[in-house]
């Protein structure tokens, strides 16, 4: 099995080596003497967890490890769902030119899930408030609000459609929609990897799903030459976008 990911572990549970397998299915890796752990697994598959002794000079073969199909999670009943934002997350990274990265997230958000008897065919529709953005530093936060960046008072709502939905095997989905930021309609797809359903606290019925993807701010037109021109100190053009995401059925 091509590309499955493979970490050894020492006997206080420290990574040691992480990889991936070759494309015939095998690793191999070098480590001090002692004992360890493996961990094998594969997307769609039930993780394999082993043991092993490596000696002086010597190569421990752990013959063939088989992976076992894993039954996959089962998908939301068929209906109208909605993002429940107390148990969710709109979150970014993104870098600061010369500097740390910078974190933050989206504190107000609504979106609507219309699942259908084929999951493929489901649609979404997410509305997060622009003006909601928090990085945990009110100065930067308000430029970031700015005509330089964001511009909230001229486009107050980023929104998110999509009524494509791909199985990508296993417990993973590429959701690709129209992302309007800015004023700019781009298309993005979502790397998903949906968690299953479950019941909260009071017996409702909910779903989770962690979704990421990378923005350009180019492709939005917020543009950070200009401003590096001017000598501002401003986020980096790329920015990683982080969402964990509960929905329960709309009431």
């Amino acid at each position: 099995m091509r590309n499955a990911e493979f970490t050894v572990s020492d006997a206080q549970g420290r990574k040691v080596v992480r990889g991936e397998a070759d494309p015939f299915g095998s690793f191999m890796a070098s480590v001090p003497v002692g004992e360890y752990r493996l961990a094998v697994s594969a997307d769609g598959y039930t993780p394999f967890r082993g043991s092993a002794v490596a000696t002086e000079g010597e190569h421990t073969a752990l013959g063939d490890v088989l992976l076992q199909v894993a039954q996959p999670p089962t998908l939301p009943e068929p209906g109208e769902w909605e993002i429940e934002p107390a148990h969710s997350t709109v979150a970014f990274t993104a870098r600061h030119i010369g500097m740390a990265r910078v974190h933050g997230r989206f504190t107000t958000f609504a979106g609507a899930i219309r699942v259908a008897d084929r999951m493929d065919e489901s649609a979404m529709h997410v509305v997060i408030d622009a003006a909601s953005i928090d990085t945990n530093v009110k100065m930067r936060d308000d430029h970031l609000r700015s005509a330089d960046f964001l511009d909230v008072g001229r486009y107050p709502t980023l929104e998110f459609y999509s009524d494509r939905f791909v199985h990508r095997g296993g417990t993973r989905w590429g959701v690709t929609g129209a992302l309007s930021l800015h004023g700019v309609t781009r298309t993005v797809t979502l790397d998903t990897e949906y968690l299953g359903t479950g019941n909260g606290m009071e017996g409702e019925s909910r779903a989770a799903c962690r979704a990421t993807t990378e923005l350009h701010r180019d492709d939005f037109t917020i543009t950070w030459q200009t401003m590096l021109a001017r000598g501002i100190a401003v986020v980096g053009p790329s920015i990683k976008i982080d969402l964990d995401i509960q929905i329960v059925p709309k009431s």
